[in-house]
């Protein structure tokens, strides 16, 4: 569906800053479109496209004619000028970068100091992209990681484009029942309430690539998301022309067993590939954001060898300009297929044209695989990349010792495996009370640098400001709880006791805890609940008490992980415990921003190692939310001692049963004796604006080190000067 017509001339570019992304961070835009119907974009959960869909025309009229919506709409579309790349979505066959341009454009982080690379895109692919919640294509960390990832290379003028899919069902909505156990419903997308395009290929037809599988021919659609500078490609097989058993392959995220995976996998890093060459954008280096991507390289290869190169030349070539980041330690984020599925599935794509098959499936051998009939979709990422990274200090440490049977004999600290640690997006995932706070105490320019004495300069602002910011979004997030109470109470919940459950009973008073993220179980959601007398003091305490609200979702084939949740989810209705335990189903983008900017303390207890970096406590800081957690991924690096809190490690000989008491032991220690108190420490008699001055030290240093240490600004600058460039200009 085209633009809409009901728009006035003089606001008509309000549909094109609606329909890109740039929009969240574009400082104007969100009160913007707010101002055009409060309710509604409540009630749309900041979508502005959903919005302007359905906003009535007279009230457009109106603001047309309103001066104080003029300033805003003018001062929103300055912002935006500098911000974007101008242009339409490139045809198949046609030049498909830096044909958008602006050649008046103020000069980039990335123009300043690569001027001859700006025409040389990196092709970034991720299984998933988080970027708004109405758009659900993402299951939690990758996909936010990945969002925050396009976003600051938009910032940064980094010339990437993304590739992903596009998932019509999107991952799944979450209820939970009187039990507890959740349950999974698709979540499908209303292309036409979100910012994307369809592009079409030669004559107009809707897809731009094909591949065989199967014993057929599937063609491959896309659609395109603006990014600012950036854009994003999402492939889709949901095509009339396609078997109806291919066309659901993109319906859904990590949905499926082994051979719909794979069959996912070859869609996004083959037909990737291809789709790429059909719009004519050919990358000077290539991203492999996790080992789903593993065949975008594998494609590669065959390319070069169609063309007569020999398979170890077309090897050495892709791995020249390939660089991979892996993710995870855990096993169950690996995937491995079987050689029967290889040749069964994509044979036919792989050795359509070159009977190199048995080069092809060694590049997924793993060392320590002692049948040798698996394709291994990191170890074939690892063998084609010349730049491999885990994603912190620790996590590197961690894959050079799991990874290092690739390299025969050489010792882990001896493989060629290193680290960028992640960071999140600050505009994205810094509060917007928070940002124009800062913006009263620290130097002009503070959001786009990692200078540590310009950030120092946080130590400054008063207390007495900070406590009423802080206080201002703890409440704004219990609205927001008990907003998406009503929501779900007419349809999906049938005892009162889910609206206890659910947080409508908190106060903003106590000291409350923040834990949301995916439920796997060593994330270790209900360590807490190891001790319930002990938890249950803390809780009930009149003088000093305290409020867990839990988010997030288990993915729907890991049981153990739903029954952890189960197992939460039972503690929010225990009247024991009073109302003091919540659970906010549905866990998505939009009540993310709620609890990382409205709790007082966030939580996070991976079993260490297994950690690999863990952004929502970033997220968390740089609005002035300590963090207790363990000591791994990016928190043993980022733990200063003055921001926030850290589970000393338990002994290196201890059981997994003894790791998780000494934990638990070590959690309820440092919230008995050091946090709650800390809290609770006030000048005055406790009233609702009486600063904690203690307590608001470590949320000041928080934000410091956070917004100096761990935005994705800092990440996408570390990825193009010792990743991307060196690719480009293919430097060994």
């Amino acid at each position: 569906m085209g633009p809409d017509n009901r728009i006035p001339h003089r606001i008509g570019r309000l549909w094109e800053l609606a329909n890109d992304l740039s929009w969240t961070w574009n400082p104007e835009a969100p009160a913007l479109f707010r101002a055009i119907d409060p309710p509604l974009w409540r009630r749309t959960r900041h979508n502005p496209v959903a919005l302007l869909r359905t906003v009535g025309g007279e009230r457009l009229r109106s603001l047309a004619e309103d001066p104080v919506f003029l300033r805003r709409y003018d001062a929103a579309l300055d912002v935006r000028r500098d911000a974007v790349v101008v242009g339409h979505a490139p045809e198949a066959g046609t030049a498909g970068h830096a044909d958008n341009i602006r050649a008046d454009a103020t000069p980039t982080w990335f123009d300043e100091r690569y001027p001859a690379l700006r025409d040389l895109p990196v092709a970034y692919f991720c299984a998933e992209f988080a970027l708004h919640e109405s758009i659900p294509i993402y299951s939690g960390g990758l996909g936010v990681l990945a969002g925050d990832h396009l976003k600051a290379a938009s910032e940064l003028g980094v010339p990437l484009v993304g590739v992903g899919l596009m998932y019509a069902h999107g991952y799944f909505d979450q209820t939970l029942g009187s039990d507890g156990w959740q349950e999974d419903a698709d979540d499908p997308l209303d292309p036409d309430l979100t910012p994307l395009e369809r592009l079409r290929g030669v004559d107009g037809v809707p897809w731009l690539a094909s591949i065989r599988g199967g014993g057929r021919r599937i063609h491959i659609g896309a659609w395109r998301l603006r990014v600012g500078r950036v854009s994003l490609y999402l492939l889709d097989t949901d095509l009339e022309e396609n078997d109806p058993a291919d066309r659901g392959l993109s319906h859904q995220l990590y949905a499926g067993g082994a051979d719909h995976r794979l069959r996912q996998e070859a869609i996004l890093g083959v037909g990737g590939v291809r789709v790429l060459a059909a719009l004519g954008i050919e990358p000077g280096a290539w991203h492999a954001n996790e080992g789903h991507a593993a065949f975008m390289m594998v494609e590669r290869v065959r390319w070069l060898m169609r063309d007569g190169r020999s398979f170890e030349d077309a090897v050495s070539r892709v791995r020249a300009s390939t660089v991979f980041t892996t993710h995870t330690p855990v096993s169950a984020g690996h995937d491995v297929f079987s050689h029967a599925q290889m040749r069964d599935w994509i044979g036919e794509t792989f050795w359509e044209e070159i009977p190199h098959r048995e080069e092809l499936l060694a590049l997924g051998l793993h060392p320590d695989d002692e049948a040798q009939d698996r394709f291994h979709m990191t170890a074939a990422a690892i063998r084609l990349s010349r730049r491999v990274n885990g994603v912190s200090a620790r996590h590197g440490r961690v894959t050079r010792e799991i990874w290092r049977g690739l390299w025969g004999d050489r010792a882990a600290g001896e493989v060629p495996i290193r680290h960028v640690t992640n960071g999140v997006h600050l505009a994205t995932w810094m509060s917007d009370d928070i940002a124009g706070l800062l913006d009263e105490w620290l130097p002009a320019g503070w959001r786009c640098t990692g200078d540590e004495a310009m950030w120092r300069a946080v130590r400054d602002v008063p207390a007495q400001a900070l406590w009423r910011v802080r206080r201002r979004l703890k409440l704004r997030l219990l609205d927001l709880m008990r907003d998406e109470a009503r929501r779900r109470w007419p349809g999906h919940w049938p005892e009162s006791a889910h609206l206890a459950g659910a947080g409508t009973l908190m106060s903003p008073e106590p000291l409350t805890i923040g834990f949301a993220r995916r439920f796997a179980t060593y994330k270790r959601a209900d360590l807490i609940f190891r001790d319930r007398e002990r938890l249950l003091a803390l809780l009930s305490d009149p003088a000093r008490p305290v409020q867990l609200i839990f988010a997030g979702k288990a993915h729907p084939r890991d049981d153990d992980g739903k029954r952890v949740l189960q197992r939460v989810y039972e503690h929010t209705r225990d009247p024991e415990f009073e109302g003091r335990i919540a659970f906010l189903e549905n866990y998505g983008l939009h009540a993310a921003h709620g609890l990382v900017e409205g709790v007082d303390l966030w939580l996070n207890l991976p079993r260490v190692p297994l950690e690999a970096s863990g952004t929502s406590g970033m997220k968390a800081a740089l609005n002035g939310v300590p963090q207790l957690a363990t000591a791994d991924g990016w928190w043993e690096e980022g733990f200063e001692g003055d921001n926030g809190w850290i589970i000393p490690l338990a002994p290196a000989t201890a059981s997994e049963k003894e790791v998780d008491e000494h934990d638990a032991g070590q959690l309820f220690r440092l919230l008995e004796e050091e946090v709650i108190p800390l809290y609770y420490d006030r000048p005055g008699a406790g009233a609702a604006d009486d600063a904690p001055a203690s307590w608001l030290a470590p949320a000041r240093r928080a934000i410091e080190v956070a917004g100096a240490r761990f935005t994705a600004g800092r990440m996408v600058r570390d990825y193009a000067r010792d990743y991307y460039v060196p690719s480009l200009r293919g430097d060994d």
